[in-house]
Order: structure tokens, then C-alpha cells, then sequence
């Protein structure tokens, strides 16, 4: 049986490792850039992996038009939320009849604004990936550790067990590219765990300029960051999706276990890029008042990076 072919749309960290790895593995990747495709068409995608060596996918499948793709059986979303607007027409144009649209963006609602905007046969898919990597230049990706990914089936019209087949597959997919992989039943429950982590760090990291070393390294650091978690926790529980026992202490401790990393948020600041404010804060903000358990410290920690972007020159 052939390999599905897969489209990457957004090939920047995210989009770069997770296509550059299921290439190695044999599928046919198609890789969509915008400011970095002559770097890529020229040298290919590089990833300098603390993990796996230095990979080098080159020649690699590149293009600055979606409409000159091939038609694609998988599409991985790996664009920043704050580029959900203008997504929809590309995914249209590089999607084949009843492709699977994995989105590999952080916070919650992003299946939701883009749904209606996608043809009605495509499977949309959400994708959590719990890696630490950065882009160092145009086609050139630093992963520093992990990349394992969750997926769970968000829309598309399939019937419950076509969805667990569907992400079984998607599964099966990554791990054959020597990726961890879990199958998720409920999408808004995977969305907020990850949150619970994505939320403090993050933001934190812009606020403080600091890496996770320096933000756990510190006492006052380290109880902010254990405080604004335990908030997306109870908030995530109010709003009907339990919890693991001590999830906040587990997350402390793994995150010490890992490389000094600077997540994605200061990347987007340290470049004045937007950052993924509303995503990553304000849907959860608002799903918590409604909830009737709001998150005062997260909405503090969300005006401070609202002040900051404001401030870019």
C-alpha cells in the first residue's frame, strides 16, 4: 500500500522538524514557505538535533504557491495561530477530497475559527506537540528535545470509529518516523493540559526574559510559574475536563529534566512578531469566566504581553 502523500503549510520550526522526519521515514512531503523559500529550495531544511544528529533533507519538495502542490492526503498546519485568517484558502488549494488537516498550534479554538472556513469533507485534526525546538535561520531548525505529538479528531463528518481509525493512522504515521504518538478521544481536554504548561511558560519568558533554567532556578520565578498553572488547572476543571493528580509539580519537575529553552512566545518577541495572545490566553479567559472559575493571574500576565506587543517598534 502506498504512502499518503503530506503537505506542510507553514514550514517553520514546527512544520520544518515534523516534515523533514516522516521524509526521512519515506513518505513525499511537500513543504509551503513564504520568506524562506529560496533558502530552502537552494540548501534544503536542516535540523541540528540534540536527539537524532544533524539531518538534512536536500533537495526538499519546496514551493511558494499552494496551488502548484500536489494534492496531499495529510496537510500539517505548522503556521501560527495568528496566521488562522488567511489559512483556509491554502489548505483548500493543497488538499485532496477528504484530506486530514492536522493544526500544530498552541492554545484553544483554533479547529473552531477554522472550521467553517475549510471545505466540509476534510477531517480537521488537533495536533499537540510537546517538543522543544527553535528556528535558527532560513531553513535551518535547532531542536533541543522530545517531539512527541498528540492527536485527536476535532470535524469532518466521520463516524466515531472512522475518527479512531483516522488518528490510529495519523499515529501509526508519526511513529514510524521515530516519534512518540498518542491518540486522544477529547480534543478540548488535550487542548487545556497542554495549556496548563504553555500559559505560564510562555508568557513568563517574555515578561521576565528568561529561559525555563532561570524561571525554575529562582524561588519567587518558580512559585509564579506553579501558581499560574494550578490557575489554568482549576480553570480547565471548571470548565469539565479533569485533570491529573499534581499536575503542576509533575510539569515543574519535567521541565527541569529538559535543556534550558526558550519557548516559542519569546521567539515571536524577540523578532516583534505577533504573539499568540488571543489562542493562548484570551479563549481561555474567557471559557473560565463562563465557567465561573476566571484566571486572574493569567489575565494579568495577558495585558503585560498585550503592553509589550503594543510597544513594538
Amino acid at each position: 500500500m502506498a504512502k499518503p502523500r503530506i503537505g506542510v503549510i507553514g514550514t517553520g520550526a514546527i512544520g520544518g522538524f515534523y516534515g523533514v522526519m516522516l521524509a526521512r521515514a519515506g513518505y513525499d512531503v511537500h513543504f509551503l514557505l513564504r520568506s524562506e523559500y529560496e533558502a530552502v529550495k537552494q540548501n534544503g531544511i536542516t535540523i541540528d538535533s540534540m536527539v537524532h544528529g544533524e539531518l538534512n533533507l536536500n533537495p526538499a519538495q519546496a514551493y511558494d504557491d499552494a496551488a502548484q502542490m500536489p494534492a496531499c492526503d495529510w496537510l500539517l498546519v505548522g503556521a501560527k495561530s495568528t496566521s488562522n485568517a488567511a489559512l483556509a484558502p491554502l489548505i483548500a488549494k493543497a488538499a485532496a477530497p477528504g484530506a486530514r488537516v492536522v493544526l500544530l498550534q498552541n492554545g484553544l479554538g483554533n479547529e473552531d475559527q477554522l472550521r467553517d472556513e475549510l471545505p466540509a469533507d476534510l477531517h480537521l485534526i488537533g495536533g499537540l506537540c510537546y517538543v522543544c525546538l527553535y528556528r535558527k535561520g532560513p531553513g535551518v531548525v535547532v531542536h533541543q528535545d522530545n517531539g512527541m505529538i498528540d492527536l485527536a479528531y476535532h470535524s469532518g463528518g466521520a463516524d466515531a470509529q472512522a475518527q479512531e481509525q483516522i488518528i490510529a493512522e495519523g499515529a501509526a504515521m508519526f511513529r514510524e518516523a521515530s516519534l512518540r504518538a498518542r491518540e486522544q478521544d477529547n480534543l478540548d481536554s488535550a487542548r487545556w493540559q497542554k495549556l496548563v504548561w504553555n500559559a505560564p511558560f510562555n508568557g513568563a519568558s517574555v515578561v521576565l526574559n528568561a529561559g525555563t533554567h532561570a524561571l525554575l532556578a529562582n524561588p519567587a520565578s518558580r512559585q509564579l510559574i506553579r501558581d499560574l498553572m494550578q490557575e489554568v488547572v482549576d480553570a480547565a476543571e471548571a470548565c469539565g475536563h479533569p485533570m491529573p493528580e499534581a499536575l503542576a509539580d509533575k510539569l515543574l519537575m519535567g521541565t527541569q529534566m529538559i535543556p534550558d529553552y526558550l519557548p516559542s512566545m519569546h521567539q515571536d518577541w524577540q523578532h516583534k512578531r505577533p504573539m499568540e495572545l488571543d489562542n493562548l490566553y484570551g479563549e481561555a479567559l474567557r471559557r473560565a469566566e463562563q465557567a465561573g472559575r476566571p484566571m486572574p493571574r493569567i489575565a494579568a500576565l495577558r495585558d503585560m504581553l498585550q503592553f509589550i506587543q503594543d510597544g513594538y517598534q
